[in-house]
Formats: structure tokens, C-alpha cells, sequence
């Protein structure tokens, strides 16, 4: 049970909603690209807790391409297993829904609902306590008000775009920049137009043999990365991660496939991942988060939390940041939204982000925006 202010609160859950919503987006694609047809819209899971005193808590579920089954394992797993129980309560009640559930897979369409549900809880209690999560989740003497953030570009596979939108970005006021590229004649064309100074992190998903990514490092190395995001396939080879580390002197980072406390212990102690990356809507939500930040603050491995989202994910991430990772950055997925259907205030603005003030995420849902890309 959260205690606010000494005094124990209550809240009953009675309803749980799913609501998969698709927007438009427009980006820097290259004519050539078709990307746009495969991938039309950006698609998300929110979810909506209504409690019994009438406080109303949203959170967020990854989805991408599986939304639908994301929403139907909210709907007919997780949901029912919620009405009735205590919103206050968020570690027991995610505990039994772990324990319950973990038949259904340890990551995947479950947990990322489960994670939806734990970030709405979190944005109850932090309505109960009228404080902003990051004042909940810290003891710091003062709030924090904004955060930097860097400019996580699409996959352009175009050396002419990555150098008009890595040049863009920077006149944005990012100071950092990271590509989704897998070629060195991109990631040169990035660093040429961003110049020495700005920070350079490349995002693979998984392409490539250790053997393989290895040899794009040198291949990279020219252009001075800051890390190597995933470069090797499959996500969960530990013993190629640390083969990896051994081989070059550029970091790697890794997590955004990771879905427990546990397999992040093994990224952590096996692969020696320099950098991990959880991502707050498929882990668990907040409560895992915070484990899995405590995890590697005790290894002393850095955290660089994966957030290329819009709605309860992204407020969520930038309340983690501003509570627990002082030397962190806030992803800023580069691209136009046809609207945001949730947290629209939260925007990059010169390179940073604001931080809600305003209990719980401190930002709310935009009911015209939500039912104008609401998946029926």
C-alpha cells in the first residue's frame, strides 16, 4: 500500500482499458525508401485505470506491429486479474500478476501489458501523494525541471538524408545524435555533418555475427561513436556480447530486447554490456525499472533507458531520468506525429525536455487526438 503524507490510501480498481491507437507520422525518407508503406503509422497501447474514488491513472504498453495482441492479452489476461484489487497496492498486485502470468512468456505481448499496467498504477500514487513521480521515485532536496535529450533518427539508408537530418537535428539544439544505420558511408556522412564535437551513438537492431560486427567497428571507428547499439543477432548471445567488448574499444550497449531483472544480470555479468538500455514499457513498468537501475548502479554500468515513444512511456522515462540517472539523456524520436494523443506538452525544445511538475506523470491524455486514431 502507498503511504502518502503518513496516511495510508486506498483505491479500488473498477475498470481497465486497453486502447490501441495508430498515428501518421512524417520523417526525412528518402525517395527511394519505402518505409512508410510497411510501417504507416507509430502504434501504441494506452492503458487506463479508473479507481473507485474516481482517480484515473494511464500507462503505456509496447505494441509497434503486435498492438492488437498486446491489447487482446490486456483484455483477457491481465485486465480481470486487476478489477477489484487495491491501485495503491502496486507491489503486491503486480507481484501476483507476475506469478500468475509467467506461463504466458517472461517477455513479450503479457509483460509488455503488464507494463502498462504497473506505469498507470504509479500514475495513481503519485495522484494519491500530489507529487510528480520523480519526487516520489527521489529524496532530492529540489525538482528537477528539464533534461537533455538526443535526437534518435529513423533508418534512412540514404547518405544525402542522415546528412540533412543529422544537420537538422543539431540546428534543433541536439547536442547528440544517435543513426539506425548498418553502413560506415552513412555514419561518416552523420559525423561530417555534425562536426568533432556532438555525440555520435549508432542503433543496429541486431544485424550481425560478433565476427561480423566487429569488423563494421573498425569500420566505424573512423567516425568516433559513442556506443554500438545491438549489433549482434540473436539479442540474448551473451558470450558474443562480451567477445564483442573484448575485441574493440567502442561501447556497447544493449537491453531494449531484454525483458527481466535477470536476463539484465546476464547482459550485465556475462556479456559485459558497458551500457544497458531497459525500456520502461516492456520491462514491467516503473517497479522494474527501478530494480533494474539498482541492478546496474551497483555494478557501476550505465543506464541509457530506450524510449522512442510519445505517450505514458516517454513521461515515465523522463521521471525515471530525472530521479535516479543525473548523466542520462532522453531518446527524442525524430520524427512529425499527425498528433499526440497523450502527454502532448512533453516536447524537445533546443535539445531538452521539461520535466511535468504535476502529481503523478504530470501530463495527461488527449481524449480528441485518442478517438480520431483509435484501432477499433
Amino acid at each position: 500500500m502507498i503511504v502518502s503524507n503518513g496516511i495510508a490510501d486506498k483505491a479500488i480498481i473498477s475498470k481497465v482499458d486497453a486502447i490501441h491507437v495508430a498515428v501518421p507520422y512524417s520523417y526525412d525518407r528518402p525517395a527511394s525508401s519505402n518505409r512508410s508503406a510497411i510501417w504507416p503509422t507509430i502504434d501504441t497501447v494506452l492503458v487506463r485505470i479508473e479507481t473507485d474514488t474516481g482517480l484515473v491513472g494511464w500507462g503505456e504498453a509496447f505494441g509497434f506491429m503486435a498492438c492488437a495482441t498486446t491489447k487482446r492479452a490486456i483484455d483477457t489476461l491481465i485486465a480481470p486479474l486487476c478489477v477489484g484489487r487495491d491501485a495503491t497496492d502496486i507491489a503486491g498486485l503486480m507481484d501476483e500478476l507476475f506469478r500468475k502470468l509467467h506461463l504466458y512468456g517472461r517477455s513479450g505481448p503479457v509483460l509488455y501489458g503488464l507494463s502498462g499496467i504497473d506505469t498507470a498504477l504509479w500514475d495513481i500514487a503519485g495522484k494519491i501523494a500530489g507529487k510528480p513521480l520523480h519526487r516520489l521515485l527521489s529524496d532530492a532536496p529540489a525538482p528537477v525541471t528539464e533534461l537533455p535529450a538526443y535526437a534518435s533518427l529513423l533508418r534512412y539508408g540514404d547518405v544525402e538524408t542522415v546528412a540533412r537530418s543529422s544537420r537538422r537535428a543539431l540546428a534543433q539544439g541536439f547536442s547528440a545524435i544517435k543513426l539506425h544505420e548498418i553502413g560506415a558511408a552513412e555514419v561518416a556522412a552523420c559525423r561530417a555533418a555534425i562536426g568533432p564535437d556532438a555525440a555520435l551513438m549508432i542503433d543496429m537492431n541486431c544485424p550481425w555475427s560478433c565476427e561480423e560486427a566487429l569488423a563494421m567497428a573498425k569500420a566505424f571507428a573512423p567516425s568516433n561513436p559513442a556506443w554500438m547499439e545491438e549489433p549482434i543477432w540473436p539479442p540474448d548471445d551473451f558470450t558474443a556480447m562480451a567477445a564483442f567488448t573484448a575485441g574493440t574499444p567502442i561501447k556497447l550497449a544493449a537491453g531494449e530486447n531484454a525483458g527481466s531483472l535477470e536476463e539484465f544480470e546476464r547482459l550485465i555479468d556475462v556479456g559485459r554490456v558497458a551500457i544497458i538500455q531497459p525500456s520502461v514499457n516492456k520491462v514491467g513498468g516503473i517497479s522494474q525499472m527501478m530494480r533494474i537501475i539498482n541492478l546496474a548502479q551497483a555494478r557501476g554500468v550505465a543506464v541509457a533507458p530506450h524510449s522512442p515513444y510519445f505517450g505514458p512511456g516517454l513521461a515515465a522515462t523522463v521521471h525515471l531520468i530525472a530521479a535516479r540517472l543525473p548523466d542520462s539523456m532522453v531518446e527524442w524520436y525524430f520524427c512529425e506525429l499527425a498528433a499526440r494523443p497523450f502527454g502532448g506538452a512533453i516536447n524537445a525544445s533546443n535539445g531538452r525536455v521539461r520535466v511535468p511538475q504535476a502529481p503523478g506523470l504530470g501530463v495527461g491524455p488527449d481524449e480528441a487526438a485518442i478517438e480520431r486514431f483509435r484501432v477499433a
